[in-house]
């Protein structure tokens, strides 16, 4: 079994800083992840503050980013890691394809999140087959159609303006108002055939063999009540951290999420977190990439100060 200085869990934009850095240090780096390279950005049509790039395509940054992991010789493998577990002073990283194990002096986890379901009456029946969570994927087949966006925050404003520039109508139906960027936010307000209630509460999804529409109540006034018809939902009401396979380890919060230091340690020596799977106030891509730098530094000290190479 072929022991690494680092092992870097997950390729979004956390991951992939980490290991351009790790590989300058001259670590001998594997970035292990079951998807393709880039995290939710790859989901994300439009990327507008990530400092230098203007306004930039998601996928378009990931694959710049990518592309530089690779002129370093960085080693890439897609897996699904299931367990990471330390033994005898190093990190073993088990994954589900072959029952591969990765040994390794350090490990950086930086899986990300996921998005969060409403949990309401017939969301799973409809799941892919009327809701969906990424505009830049299913965004395409609404034009012409009566679209509705669940939340208020970033996400769910940016795609908006995505989607309301293509479908025939656009609601937009949060939990509170919105709470994006105030210039987003004004952009959106400002758009035709955009309608917008803020203050619900989603109660069901309703339709025959497909989604045919939703009902929420008002939080606000006199529980009013509305069943909307539409063709498609995009729900963007917050995120899930992915962070199941680093249970045993003992550095998640009861959120889920993994607790880490300024310097991007955990409570456990030789495990670092970065990205938006950390504890931390703002999840942008530049924030992960500055995660991902830090966290890669303090694992080159580590494994300098704990092994002698």
């Amino acid at each position: 079994m072929k022991t690494y200085d680092l092992i870097i869990v997950g390729s979004g934009p956390a991951g992939m800083t980490a290991s351009i850095y790790a590989a300058r240090a001259n670590l001998s780096v594997l970035m292990l992840d079951k998807l393709a390279p880039g995290g939710q950005i790859v989901n994300t049509n439009e990327i507008q503050n990530y400092t230098g790039m203007g306004t930039i395509n998601g996928a378009e940054l990931a694959i710049q980013m990518y592309q530089h992991t690779q002129e370093l010789n960085v080693e890439f493998d897609y897996r699904t890691v299931e367990e990471v577990k330390e033994e005898n002073g190093l990190k073993l990283v088990c994954c589900k394809e072959d029952g591969a194990v990765y040994a390794a002096r350090a490990v950086i986890l930086a899986t990300g999140t996921r998005p969060r379901t409403l949990g309401v009456e017939n969301e799973k029946k409809y799941a892919g087959n009327g809701i969906s969570w990424c505009a830049i994927c299913d965004g395409a087949a609404c034009r012409g159609q009566d679209v509705v966006v669940i939340g208020g925050g970033n996400s769910a404003v940016e795609e908006s303006i995505y989607l309301a520039e293509i479908v025939k109508s656009l609601t937009i139906v949060t939990m509170f108002d919105l709470t994006a960027d105030p210039m987003a936010c004004d952009k959106l307000r400002a758009m035709d055939h955009v309608t917008i209630y803020p203050y619900q509460d989603v109660l069901e999804f309703y339709g025959d063999k497909k989604l045919q529409g939703i009902h929420f109540k008002s939080t606000k006034d006199d529980g009013t009540e509305r069943r909307l018809d539409c063709d498609k939902v995009f729900e963007y009401i917050g995120l899930t951290p992915t962070t199941e396979c680093f249970q045993s380890l003992g550095v998640l919060n009861k959120m889920g999420y993994v607790e880490v230091d300024e310097h991007m340690a955990t409570k456990l020596p030789g495990v670092f977190g970065a990205g938006d799977c950390i504890t931390k106030n703002l999840r942008q891509v530049i924030t992960a990439c500055a995660d991902g730098a830090i966290a890669a530094q303090s694992a080159a000290h580590y494994i300098q100060s704990t092994f002698k190479r």
